[in-house]
């Protein structure tokens, strides 16, 4: 069985739905991926490694990870620690607005809790996720002991996986972003970056722009987003442009990049090529898009899916 292992911050959702009413759920950009990798491939072993707390939306929210059949054993408990909380608000477009509240965040002290004996688990797997999202709530102080943990999983032959998702409000700069993407990228085996996170950070422009920008880390696997745009990808020196059928019926764009990449890495440890990836991360970002919130109803999402032949 191949297995995939997502580090990173899961949150308390809260949504307005009707006036004066709030929905409350459960999200963040590794454990949406995740989710949606576990929906479409079920065959395949998917781990959130993450810190909680010991309060009882902690335990709810591991209760969630359960229910969508993701393995919760790197679901870390801190004795004093809670989860992030976010507010969010969509305007007529489905573009997205936030409110955090997580400088508590137990996540932050996930590093913490992985010991020699988690990373030689670790070390079994196939591919090992982590998003700028990740790396940004990860305490500076315990960065360069998570950069130790990376390097080891890719001497074990792990694949490494990188989505920048940049962040800007998460980091004290951009000098110290760039910092931290560039060791990112220099032991990244796979990334998946959008164009609009880069263009802030290294003023590239366009999806060319990008695959030459990453040219000289040698990263074996590029697949380059670019909103309702094609999909380009690099596999060694094969470019490819992948066209994608926009939504007409736009109601939250929250979570339509982590949908892609959950699929699409799905997919590849499946065993499919590039283009069959890229065709079903992109149904399942375009299926999540119609619904609001991040997570979309598993129904209503698995019978999107089955248009594409899973």
């Amino acid at each position: 069985m191949k297995t995939i292992y997502f580090i990173g911050e899961c949150m308390i959702e809260l949504r307005a739905t009707v006036p004066s009413t709030l929905h409350q759920s459960f999200a963040g950009d590794v454990y949406n991926s995740a989710v949606y990798l576990k929906r479409c491939f079920p065959n395949i072993a998917t781990s959130v490694v993450t810190a909680l707390g010991e309060d009882n939306l902690s335990k709810k929210m591991r209760e969630r990870f359960a229910s969508e059949q993701l393995n919760t054993d790197y679901v870390f408990a801190h004795q004093s620690k809670v989860p992030g909380m976010y507010y969010i608000e969509t305007d007529e477009q489905g573009e997205r607005s936030f409110i955090y509240w997580r400088d508590d965040s137990a996540a932050k002290k996930v590093v913490d809790f992985i010991n020699h004996d988690i990373v030689k688990q670790l070390s079994a797997g196939d591919m090992f996720f982590f998003s700028g999202i990740s790396l940004a709530i990860i305490e500076e102080q315990a960065r360069a002991q998570f950069w130790d943990i990376v390097k080891q999983l890719k001497a074990a032959g792990v694949k490494i996986v990188f989505d920048p998702n940049y962040r800007a409000r998460l980091w004290d700069s951009v000098e110290q972003t760039k910092a931290q993407y560039h060791i990112a990228f220099g032991l990244a085996d796979i990334t998946l970056p959008g164009v609009e996170d880069l263009e802030t950070l290294y003023n590239v422009q366009s999806v060319e722009a990008v695959i030459n920008y990453l040219a000289p880390y040698n990263i074996n696997e590029i697949i380059v987003k670019n909103g309702p745009n094609s999909v380009i990808t690099k596999e060694t020196n094969t470019v490819q442009s992948h066209s994608i059928i926009p939504v007409k019926n736009v109601v939250d764009t929250t979570s339509a990049g982590d949908a892609f990449n959950g699929v699409y890495l799905g997919a590849r440890l499946d065993g499919r090529p590039i283009s069959d990836a890229v065709k079903l991360g992109a149904q399942a970002a375009s299926a999540v898009i119609q619904q609001p919130g991040a997570i979309a109803p598993k129904d209503i999402f698995q019978n999107a899916m089955a248009q594409s032949g899973l």
